[in-house]
C-alpha cells in the first residue's frame, strides 16, 4: 500500500522498513510492484505473464514508480525497463525482489515470503548477544563445505534443505554455537564468493528458494545453533542488470569515478545519498526480521569509517554517520542479536555504545591476535623467544574494545595458505602437535571463537570458490586424531563457565608466566568468581619440559585436557597424581602440548594407570568395539 510519509522518510534516510513500501507485494488478485528510480524517464513492468510486453508505471512526485497487475501470483517472473533521459534503456532485476532467477539469469520472481511458520519460538525468546555464554562460530561458504553427485554423476553443491540434515547436526556435534554464513545476497560471480551483490532482499537461487533457508535457519535454532549473516554494506556489483546506474543516474553509488571505484572491482556505495542509508539499513533490518538471523558481520567496515580503508587520513563522515545511526536504531528494534565488525584497523570504540561515541558494534575481529599470532607459529623453533611477545601482547590492548579471535576465510585463501600449512615443523607429528596446542591458545584466550570451515580438519589445501573441502582427510589418522581434538576442545569451551562466562571482565583472566620466551612457554589463569578457577599451559617448544605451574594454592588438580594424549595423535604424556604444594604444581610438559587443569576433590585425582590397563588410544579402541 503506498504511503507518502514512509516514502518521505525513505528518500530523507531514516526508513528502517522500506521493503514493506517497494519491490513485489502479493495483494488480494493480484501484484502491486513498486520501485524507486527518481531520474528514469520512464519505467515499464516486463514479465512472463505478458510475454514481457511493456507495461507503463506511474510515477509520484518522489520519484517511485508503480502499477498493479490482476491475475499474477507467486512464481512470476519479472524486470524493470528503465529508460534514461537520453533515451537510452536497460532490463534491471527488482532492487526490493525477495527471490531471483538462478545465475546467469537475472529476472525477479514474485515470492510470498511471509509464507512460512516459523517454529523457533523459544530460541527467539531466549537468544541474546551472548557477552556471557559461550560464542564459537563457525563460518561456512555453503558452495563448498560440501557437494554430492547429482543424476549425471557429476558434483553438485548442498542446497539449504540439504544443509539443514547435514550441516546442523555437523556442528551441534563438533560443539559449535553459531553458523556464520558467508554472503547470501543474491549475487551473480561464484568467484566473488558473495561480497559483490545484486539483490539486497533476496538469498541467493543458487542454494534453493527463500522458504528453505528460512528452514535451515529454524532448524538450526529448534537445535540450539544460532545464525549469523555475513553482510556487505560498501560495495555492490557493477552488472548492467543490478543497481549500478540504476534509473541512468547514479543513484546508489558517487558520480566521481574515483570515489565510486571499490578495491574488488566493484561500486561502493555512496553514503552521501540519504536514501542509501534507508536502503541498506533496510536490508539489515530484513535479514534480522524475516529470516530470523541472530547476528550480523559487517564486512569491510574500515571502508565506511575512512575514504580508503586506512587509519591516518580524515574520516568518512557519511559513512560514521550511517554505522552510528544505523546501529544504534537496530540495536534498539534488536536488542538480542549482535552486530560484528571486520574492521581491519581495529580502531578503538568499535564496540563502545553510540550514546559514548562508540560505533555501537557488539564485537570486532581482532586482527592483531590472529596476524601476530600466526607469525609466531610460523617460526621456527630457535627464533620463537625473540617473537615471544607476539603471542602475549594483544592482551594489553584486549580490554579496549569486545574483541573476536577470528580464524576466518581471509586467513586461509588468497595466496595466503591454511593455518596448517603456516604451522613450523620439522615432521607431520610437529607440525599436528603445534597445531594442537595453537587452537588451545585460542578456545582459551579471552574473547569470542570464529574458526572457518576445513580448520577442523587441518587443511593443507588453501581455500577457493571452485572446489569442496577435503572431507576425505579425515580417513589419514593424523587429520582423524586432530578433528576429534577439536570437538573434544570446543565441548570444553561449552562446559567450563571460566572459559566465556567472564570474556570482557579485565579480572578474569591473569597472567601466570608471560616472559618466559626462552623456553616458548605461556601460562595464565582464567576464572568466572562462580566456580574454581582454569589454568592453561602451553609449550610452543619442541622440547619436553619440567614446569612448575605458580597456582597459589595448595590443591588437587586434575588434568582437563591434554593435547599429547595418543587418541589426538600424541605420545601419550600425561600427569597422574597431581596435588600443588605451597602453591606450585609440578608438570611433565611434552614437546609442543597444551594443558588444562582444574583443582578438584581427592576423588577426582587422575591416578597412575595400571600397567596392563593399556594406553587410552587402545581402551578408546575397545570401547568402541
Amino acid at each position: 500500500m503506498y504511503d507518502f510519509n514512509r516514502i518521505k522518510d525513505y528518500v530523507n534516510g531514516v526508513e528502517t522498513c522500506s521493503y514493506e513500501l517497494f519491490g513485489a507485494h502479493i495483494e488480494n488478485d493480484g501484484v502491486m510492484f513498486s520501485v524507486f528510480a527518481p531520474s528514469a524517464a520512464n519505467v515499464c513492468l516486463c514479465g512472463d505473464f505478458n510475454g514481457w510486453d511493456e507495461i507503463h508505471m506511474d510515477r509520484d512526485f518522489f520519484g517511485v514508480w508503480t502499477v498493479f497487475i490482476e491475475g499474477v501470483g507467486e512464481g512470476a517472473l519479472y524486470k524493470y525497463k528503465i529508460y534514461s533521459p537520453d533515451g537510452s534503456a536497460v532490463d534491471k532485476t527488482d532492487p526490493y525482489g525477495f527471490y531471483c532467477e538462478v545465475r546467469p539469469n537475472t529476472a525477479s520472481i514474485v515470492y510470498d515470503i511471509e509464507n512460512y511458520r516459523w517454529r523457533d519460538e523459544e530460541w527467539m525468546s531466549q537468544r541474546d548477544k551472548n557477552y556471557n555464554k559461550p560464542l564459537n562460530i563457525y563460518e561456512v561458504h555453503i558452495g563448498t563445505w560440501k557437494v554430492k553427485l547429482d543424476k549425471e554423476g557429476d558434483e553438485a553443491v548442498y542446497g539449504y534443505e540439504e544443509l539443514k540434515r547435514e550441516l546442523v547436526p555437523y556442528v551441534k556435534d563438533m560443539g559449535y554455537t553459531h553458523i556464520e554464513f558467508m554472503p547470501l545476497c543474491e549475487y551473480p560471480f561464484d568467484g566473488s564468493w558473495g561480497y559483490q551483490a545484486t539483490g539486497y532482499f533476496a538469498p541467493t537461487s543458487r542454494y534453493g528458494e527463500p522458504r528453505y533457508l528460512m528452514d535451515l535457519i529454524d532448524t538450526c535454532h529448534l537445535n540450539g545453533i544460532g545464525a549469523i549473516l555475513d553482510f556487505v554494506p560498501v560495495h555492490f556489483a557493477n552488472d548492467d542488470n543490478g543497481l549500478y546506474r540504476f534509473d541512468g543516474s547514479h543513484l546508489y553509488e558517487s558520480d566521481i569515478p574515483q570515489v565510486r571505484e571499490s578495491p574488488w572491482g566493484s561500486c561502493r556505495f555512496d553514503y552521501s545519498h540519504p536514501h542509501v542509508h534507508s536502503f541498506v539499513r533496510s536490508s539489515v533490518n530484513f535479514w534480522i526480521n524475516k529470516y530470523h538471523f541472530d547476528g550480523i558481520r559487517f564486512d569491510a567496515v574500515s571502508y565506511l569509517i575512512y575514504p580508503n580503508g586506512a587509519g591516518g587520513e580524515p574520516e568518512y563522515d557519511c559513512g560514521v554517520w550511517f554505522l552510528r545511526n544505523s546501529l544504534f536504531t537496530l540495536n534498539a528494534y534488536h536488542p538480542d542479536v549482535m552486530f560484528i565488525a571486520e574492521d581491519a584497523i581495529c580502531r578503538v570504540k568499535d564496540t563502545a555504545p553510540v550514546i559514548f561515541g562508540g560505533m555501537g558494534f557488539d564485537y570486532m575481529w581482532n586482527f592483531g591476535w590472529s596476524n601476530d599470532t600466526q607469525h609466531y607459529i610460523s617460526s621456527p623453533y630457535e627464533l620463537r623467544a625473540q617473537n615471544h611477545e607476539l603471542m602475549t601482547y594483544p592482551m594489553f590492548y584486549f580490554n579496549q574494545d569486545l574483541y573476536m579471535l577470528a580464524l576466518s576465510h581471509d586467513d586461509v585463501s588468497n595466496n595466503k595458505g591454511t593455518i596448517m600449512s603456516k604451522i613450523y615443523g620439522n615432521t607431520q607429528e610437529e607440525k599436528f602437535a603445534d597445531l594442537r596446542t595453537y587452537y588451545t591458545f585460542q578456545m582459551t584466550h579471552p574473547g569470542k571463537k570464529m574458526t572457518f570451515m576445513g580448520n577442523e580438519l587441518a587443511e593443507y589445501m588453501e581455500w577457493n570458490n571452485e572446489q569442496p573441502l577435503g572431507w576425505n582427510l579425515l580417513t589419514y589418522p593424523n587429520h582423524d586424531s586432530f578433528h576429534e581434538y577439536m570437538k573434544t576442545l570446543n565441548h570444553l569451551y561449552l562446559s567450563e563457565p571460566a572459559l566465556y562466562l567472564q570474556d570482557y571482565n579485565v579480572q578474569s583472566f591473569s597472567w601466570i608466566d608471560v616472559q618466559n620466551a626462552q623456553n616458548n612457554i605461556i601460562s595464565y589463569r582464567r576464572e568466572d568468581f562462580e566456580s574454581a578457577p582454569v589454568f592453561v599451559v602451553l609449550n610452543f617448544s619442541p622440547n619436553e619440559q619440567d614446569y612448575w605451574l605458580a597456582v597459589g594454592f595448595d590443591s588437587p588438580f586434575r588434568e582437563l585436557l591434554n593435547s599429547d594424549r595418543d587418541i589426538y595423535g600424541g605420545s601419550n604424556k600425561r600427569n597422574y597424581e597431581l596435588h600443588s604444594k605451597e602453591g606450585y604444581l609440578q608438570l611433565k610438559l611434552a614437546p609442543l602440548s597444551a594443558i588444562i587443569l582444574k583443582p578438584c576433590s581427592e576423588e577426582e585425582v587422575d591416578h597412575v594407570p595400571d600397567k596392563t590397563g593399556g594406553n587410552d588410544l587402545q581402551n578408546m579402541s575397545e570401547k568402541k568395539e
